[in-house]
């Protein structure tokens, strides 16, 4: 055994960097797992803190082939109250709205903004929330607020919160009526402040469709039940008809597990974070795919040492040691080496998370929040450590003295198969991984850099709702500065979320539904946006009753729209305009519309200003004196926020950068892990046939013709691997794109850049380590042979 150790010790001097490489190998292998794992917890943990979250569903409705998470009163009470399995109830508004309020400290007032939400009572009936201070009652009064506990510290400190006030900018005085402790990250259910909602409000309204419904009953079981049971009440309430199938019926409700709310996709009006299955699936892949490849990589490094090591072994062997116990001390150290990479990996996973790289992970990723995740990987190390030990140690103590001898143990046909198949899974996990991060990356930059038909350059955004009475007096003051072109308003911000407003209306009698973006009549001139049919709006569209309506092709298509026709109840359509691109690359283009309020206005001015900034001036001189004009309106508004139009972008496909990112990393980690393994068996190649390599130089060969002769037996490999990987990777990155409406080509070179990268990188392993040996002095090797 001690001789065995320093053997070992021995062969650690002499190759100190391929052993530095391996244990590096090893420990970003297990680091890597760790960090994927931590994400894959965060995504397939979400939302199952809650009690019986298994219990707890989101109601949706559907027509046709457009399903919706949006839900008027009546309709979301008529569901309610259909079946006794339906123990609880909860309503909310769509969106969170941003507060501002203030709060008087020592005589002075502070100004804050946060997150906010509209609720019913019951609402906390059906999740989970932990109340550190007040009522856990689940009860919220009117003129009160539930707050998070991060949010009490930061306004409070450590003095108790409820009964405090706050003065909100457009109801006045508030309570603090309970204090709840913060909700984990992976939730739909958000911490923010929480206010009553009437318990009347739009009770009857079948045209306000401004909720989300939830229901919490007493067995999932019953779900199924749950459908019947509502058609029934719709029937008693003359909703449908008598006639009306459920299977066969154009509209209707369904039931949404709340844990999958997470994954399902192509709900409209529902903005709650998303993943994608392909994508965690494949990030699992990969963090498999690196503690595989870091394994055999290990093996092939133990199976590369045998030339050094298989004589001591042997000696011990004569000198009356079992193999067993030889086998034994071998798998030891193989398991001592795994255990010490892993310990390194740990303050590898802790460099990561006081890294910036730590915002592509979702998850917690410090030590003291994932024990389990952390205690596992010491099992993976371990395991890795047996496996990558036992195949090493049989061989080792399987070889013959005759062999060793000879010289011919490392080239059994059968060891040399082995070797190759274990080199070739490499080569298949790099391919992939380079096609797939590549993909991912041109998906992401087609989103980001693809025409949305309208002008996006030299654009400013900021948001002036707390000065909207003061709107065309800070238009002309911005106006006033030379380097500003023009200023335009709207409600939303383009491109900046899956789906916006949506109406249900009626035209020549049929029922239809479009989105709808409220704008300001300059809107389309300065943004760019060309009419194809019909007129722009004008000014005088503001003062007619009735608002004004252009629609995109999308809409003029599917309801066969005419310019001159009315949409009931609400206006004109004056003009048709191109489809353009208002909202994220993940849905297809919808009937959409652009509008101008008359008169008769019942919902919000917009507030979201567009700023056209002259090409050719200093944008950062531009933000000051949009900023300093703001402050001459409102000196105590201190959230106001200029940002360039790319930055509504870079957010709204943040969660596929991070992961494509993520990806990218690891994909990196796996190819380097995967070319240290090639590396390995180059060196056990090459040990192996010294004394070959001596004769061929002897007869003649030169080092040229030695080192072409080793790089065609690894491409033979490589080609190979290849072919077995494109179909494979090709297959993965259509799944993964089935998430997206709008897609990148799947470009021919990028299989090829795969092959040139690998290609090259095997070149210049295989030529560095052999160029080295085959300048040895070929007598030298014939007779240490």
């Amino acid at each position: 055994m001690k001789a065995i150790i320093l053997n070992f010790l021995s062969v650690i001097r002499r190759f100190r960097v391929a052993v530095v490489l391996n244990i590096l190998g090893l420990s970003v292998a297990f680091a890597a797992f760790m960090i994927i794992m931590v994400q894959l917890k965060h995504d397939y943990g979400f939302d199952k803190f809650h009690k019986d979250y298994d219990k707890i569903f989101r109601v949706e409705g559907y027509q046709n082939d457009n399903v919706q998470a949006m839900f008027k009163r009546p309709e979301a009470d008529l569901v309610f109250e259909s079946s006794p399995h339906i123990v609880a109830s909860a309503v909310a508004h769509i969106w969170e709205q941003t507060t501002s309020f203030s709060i008087e400290k020592d005589g002075e007032r502070d100004y804050y903004e946060e997150k906010s939400l509209m609720v019913l009572p019951s609402f906390f009936d059906v999740f989970t929330f932990d109340f550190v201070e007040g009522s856990n009652s689940g009860y919220i009064e009117a003129r009160s607020v539930f707050i998070p506990l991060s949010l009490s510290r930061k306004l409070f400190g450590n003095e108790p919160a409820v009964g405090k006030q706050i003065v909100h900018s457009n109801w006045g005085n508030l309570t603090v009526m309970a204090v709840y402790r913060d909700l984990p990250a992976n939730s739909i259910i958000k911490n923010c402040m929480y206010f009553a909602m009437h318990e009347n409000e739009n009770k009857d309204s079948w045209m306000n469709g401004i909720y989300h419904a939830y229901i919490r009953v007493d067995d999932a079981s019953n779900t199924p039940q749950l459908l019947d049971a509502v058609i029934l009440n719709a029937r008693s309430k003359g909703i449908v008809d008598d006639d009306f199938e459920w299977n066969k019926s154009e509209f209707g409700w369904r039931f949404t597990a709340l844990p999958d709310i997470h994954y399902v996709k192509g709900i409209e009006f529902d903005e709650t974070p998303k993943a994608s299955k392909q994508t965690l699936m494949i990030l699992f892949a990969i963090a498999v795919m690196i503690v595989v490849i870091a394994g055999i990589n290990f093996t092939n490094f133990s199976t590369a040492l045998t030339p050094m090591r298989v004589k001591t072994i042997n000696t011990q062997r004569v000198l009356g040691a079992r193999r067993s116990t030889l086998r034994r001390a071998l798998v030891a150290e193989a398991v001592i080496v795994s255990l010490s990479s892993y310990i390194v990996a740990v303050l590898l996973f802790d460099m990561f998370y006081h890294s910036p790289l730590t915002k592509l992970v979702d998850g917690d990723l410090s030590i003291t929040s994932q024990p389990l995740i952390i205690g596992v990987t010491a099992l993976v190390a371990a395991f890795a450590g047996l496996l990558a030990g036992f195949y090493p140690s049989r061989y080792m103590t399987s070889v013959q003295p005759s062999m060793v001898l000879k010289g011919s143990f490392g080239l059994s046909p059968k060891g040399k198969k082995m070797r190759n198949s274990l080199t070739g899974i490499q080569y298949i996990a790099s391919f992939a991984l380079i096609i797939g991060a590549s993909f991912m990356y041109l998906q992401n930059y087609f989103m980001q850099n693809s025409s949305l038909g309208y002008d996006r350059d030299e654009l400013l955004t900021v948001n002036i709702r707390q000065i909207q009475n003061n709107r065309d007096a800070f238009t002309n003051q911005l106006k006033a500065y030379s380097g500003i072109a023009d200023v335009t308003y709207g409600e939303s911000l383009l491109s900046s979320q899956d789906q916006y407003m949506g109406w249900g209306r009626r035209y020549n009698g049929e029922s239809i539904n479009f989105q709808c973006l409220p704008v300001h009549y300059t809107f389309l001139k300065v943004m760019g946006i060309e009419i194809a049919e019909g007129r722009d709006f004008r000014a005088e569209d503001a003062n007619m009753q009735k608002g004004v309506f252009v629609f995109n092709e999308t809409a003029r298509k599917k309801y066969n729209m005419e310019l001159g026709t009315q949409i009931d109840g609400e206006g004109e359509i004056i003009g048709f305009m191109s489809d353009v691109k208002f909202a994220s690359f993940r849905t297809a283009v919808e009937p959409m519309a652009f509008f101008v309020w008359g008169t008769d206005n019942w919902g919000n001015q917009p507030n979201n200003a567009y700023i056209k900034v002259k090409a050719g001036t200093d944008m950062r001189a531009a933000m000051s004196h949009i900023r300093a004009t703001f402050a001459e309106f409102d000196s105590e508004y201190t959230f106001f926020e200029v940002r360039f139009f790319d930055e509504v972008l870079q957010r709204l496909y943040e969660k596929e950068r991070s992961l494509s990112s993520l990806i990218s990393l690891f994909s990196m980690i796996a190819i380097f892990i995967s070319i240290v393994g090639v590396f390995g068996m180059v060196v056990f190649d090459s040990e192996c046939r010294r004394k070959e390599i001596g004769i061929r130089k002897v007869l003649g060969a030169s080092v040229f013709n030695i080192v072409v002769m080793f790089n065609k037996a690894y491409f033979r490999i490589l080609t190979v691997c290849f072919l077995v990987a494109v179909p494979a990777a090709w297959y993965a990155v259509n799944r993964w794109l089935e998430n997206f409406a709008y897609k990148t080509p799947l470009y021919w070179w990028v299989y090829l850049l795969a092959l040139v990268v690998v290609g090259i990188i095997t070149a210049a392993t295989v030529t560095f380590q052999n160029w080295r040996v085959a300048n040895d002095d070929p007598v030298k090797a014939i007779k240490s042979e």
